[in-house]
């Protein structure tokens, strides 16, 4: 199972419909960044928690909003924030999600060229963080995102692509698997995945993030792979 998000500059039946982009936002105090893994991992969260809210399915508020998202080019944007802008971010509609130190607030889906003001003005470019120690073991019972060992991203569009490879997860795991993963919080650990087996994981059959192209890599592109620990089913 992989992403369709493939080359823009292809033909699309997607590109006809109405576009729109799902808005993170990172807290980066200038005097107290979080770690780059922690921002990573709080990012998947985040989209995962929009997805499952109730207001994002069903007759919820936000449900037409996905709906349309979803039947799109799926893309994500990742902004920063500190200080007011960050406190101007979090009057706006949506859910703020925490790691270890990291936050991240995601928002409904908007409109391309319709972001509200108090996002719009955010920098999108150029968001760098840095592990100061490695990342340790996968935790037991958590899913795992491989990230591809041989594309150096930013922290922001690395941030985008965790996102996605916790999506398309999600969009693999039957009811049972979904339920469990989410009554437990939805424990996962995003990892660089080992040069010499990269090719393996991308052909392995589990869900891979090949990316558009829109920014900083070439199209189609695999950037994660996703997995889930041994035994838990995947969808048909």
């Amino acid at each position: 199972m992989s992403s369709d998000d493939t080359d823009p500059r292809g033909a699309d039946p997607r590109d006809e419909k109405p576009q729109y982009v799902l808005p993170l936002v990172v807290r980066i105090e200038r005097d107290a960044p979080p770690a780059r893994t922690d921002a990573l991992e709080t990012a998947a969260r985040a989209v995962l928690r929009l997805l499952t809210d109730e207001r994002a399915v069903g007759e919820g508020e936000w449900a037409a909003a996905v709906a349309g998202w979803e039947d799109a080019r799926i893309r994500k944007v990742v902004r920063r924030a500190r200080g007011a802008e960050w406190r101007r971010a979090e009057t706006l509609p949506g859910i703020t999600v925490r790691g270890e130190e990291a936050e991240v607030r995601v928002f409904p889906p908007v409109p391309l060229d319709g972001w509200p003001k108090e996002l719009a003005k955010l920098q999108v470019s150029g968001t760098e963080l840095d592990d100061p120690v490695p990342a340790g073991a996968v935790p037991d019972g958590a899913a795992v995102l491989w990230m591809n060992p041989g594309l150096p991203m930013s922290a922001g569009k690395a941030m985008a692509q965790a996102g996605h490879g916790a999506q398309l997860l999600w969009w693999a795991l039957d009811e049972p698997a979904r339920a469990a993963w989410r009554e437990a919080g939805f424990p996962l650990a995003v990892r660089t995945a080992p040069e010499a087996g990269w090719a393996a994981l991308a052909a392995s059959g589990l869900p891979v993030v090949r990316d558009a192209g829109f920014t900083e890599i070439a199209p189609g592109s695999a950037t994660v792979v996703s997995a889930f620990p041994t035994g838990v089913n995947l969808g048909s």
